[in-house]
């Protein structure tokens, strides 16, 4: 039996203001030879197809576009879609019962209902609805558990990690239970524990304290392969042999500039062990950082990387294949002029500038602060403003305060305090 596994898609995205159709576009058609050529017994994707609840409509086009090109092309190819927290859940199951007669199977939400017990009103969980059963060309059996992101209405405990983990293990001894003796195959989209993730300009949503990390370590009775989406960079999950995130199709910042995207051929042999097969995907623009380190270039250096980095612009049209480019300024380098004549020399290249970063120098400002963390939101309401003041005046001007400047802050605090 053989799947491929994809997921964050994020159709619709725009990258700093860039319309990404065409990108995707180029991604679906690579993806479409590959269906061709490799001729899977089954599509997953898990979740993020789109970048927001509302896609346009040339975004939706192209996605079942890709269904019906996919359908024909593969006609015996089970297709399987989850929701994940960027997608409407209603959006992406409205055609559910249309697409189930094509062998696309979508599962935005979890399907719950309300019974009277004795007891009280008990809620109940419609498992059965999220094990899709797939039996490959060679006879091979298995199912496919489609776990759409699990919002907080469907896991209602104190602990959001402990309640998804609690719902993956439960509808896994269903699955058991009712199909005894198949591959198990669980699709989700969460953010696992330990997962890799950009520290810097991270572009998944995490939510900040890691309530919502999964931990998948100790699992006795697990899935014969879990393959997952949120995270966009592909990896193993944490503490698992079994389980791995297949990674965004795209870079979604220039922190995932030296990602490696495209999708898993996961090959499964009758007892339910897997070989995983990494089909690499070159995206059709190449994201571009000048300077690639923190060198403190001269606008001089800087315009003569810019000019060995791009290549020109063929008269003022850009080329199918353009870069995307951020440029790392020192404000202490660059006077405003020099940094519009870089984004200028940018424009004659084939290439788009996203971003300019302004780097600021590194200032030791110990002597103001008397060397103290701030490691709570009560170290920032005790301490005096002054001391955040001066730092602020020493960040933009790079040079300490006088004396009388000092003594005007002092003066209009204490007047603050009276009125």
């Amino acid at each position: 039996m053989k799947i491929i596994a994809t997921s964050d898609w994020h159709l619709g995205n725009l990258f700093h203001g860039n319309d990404r159709l065409k990108e995707h576009e180029h991604f679906l058609k690579w993806l479409l030879d590959q269906i061709k050529s490799q001729q899977p017994d089954a599509l997953l994707v898990a979740g993020d197809v789109f970048d927001n609840g509302n896609p346009s409509a040339a975004a939706q086009e192209a996605y079942y576009g890709f269904l019906t090109d996919a359908t024909h092309e593969c006609p015996q190819m089970k297709i399987i879609i989850t929701a994940g927290n960027h997608d409407s859940a209603n959006r992406l199951e409205a055609p559910r019962t249309l697409l189930s007669r094509n062998h696309i199977e979508v599962r935005g939400s979890v399907r719950q209902q309300w019974k009277v017990t004795d007891n009280g009103t008990r809620r109940s969980i419609n498992y059965e609805d999220l094990i899709i059963p797939l039996t490959a060309a060679d006879g091979t059996e298995a199912v496919v558990l489609a776990v759409p992101f699990l919002r907080s209405d469907v896991v209602q405990g104190e602990s959001y990690s402990d309640s998804v983990n609690d719902f993956l293990q439960a509808l896994t001894r269903e699955a058991r239970q009712r199909y005894p003796g198949r591959i198990v195959i669980m699709m989700a989209h969460m953010y696992a524990k330990g997962a890799d993730i950009a520290k810097n300009d991270a572009s998944e949503k995490i939510v900040i304290g890691g309530q919502e990390e999964v931990s998948m370590k100790g699992w006795e009775d697990h899935p014969d392969y879990l393959t997952c989406g949120h995270i966009h960079k592909r990896q193993h999950i944490w503490g698992t042999t079994w389980a791995r995130y297949t990674g965004s199709v795209l870079p979604m910042s220039f922190a995932e500039k030296d990602y490696h995207h495209g999708v898993d051929m996961v090959t499964f042999s009758k007892d339910g062990t897997s070989q995983v097969e990494f089909l690499e995907y070159i995206p059709q623009h190449q994201l571009v950082i000048l300077p690639e380190d923190d060198a403190e270039l001269t606008p001089k250096k800087l315009k003569k990387l810019i000019d060995e980095s791009l290549d020109a612009r063929t008269g003022d049209k850009l080329g199918d294949d353009f870069k995307y480019v951020m440029l790392k300024v020192r404000r202490d380098r660059m006077k405003n002029d020099d940094v519009k004549m870089l984004e200028n020399e940018v424009a004659t290249r084939d290439a788009v500038l996203c971003k300019t970063q302004k780097i600021m120098p590194e200032l030791e400002i110990t002597t103001i602060t008397g060397g103290k963390k701030v490691t709570s939101i009560e170290d920032i309401l005790n301490r005096d403003p002054m001391d955040t003041l001066k730092e602020a005046f020493l960040v933009k001007n790079e040079k300490e305060m006088s004396e009388h400047q000092e003594q005007m802050l002092r003066n209009l605090l204490e007047n603050i305090k009276h009125e």
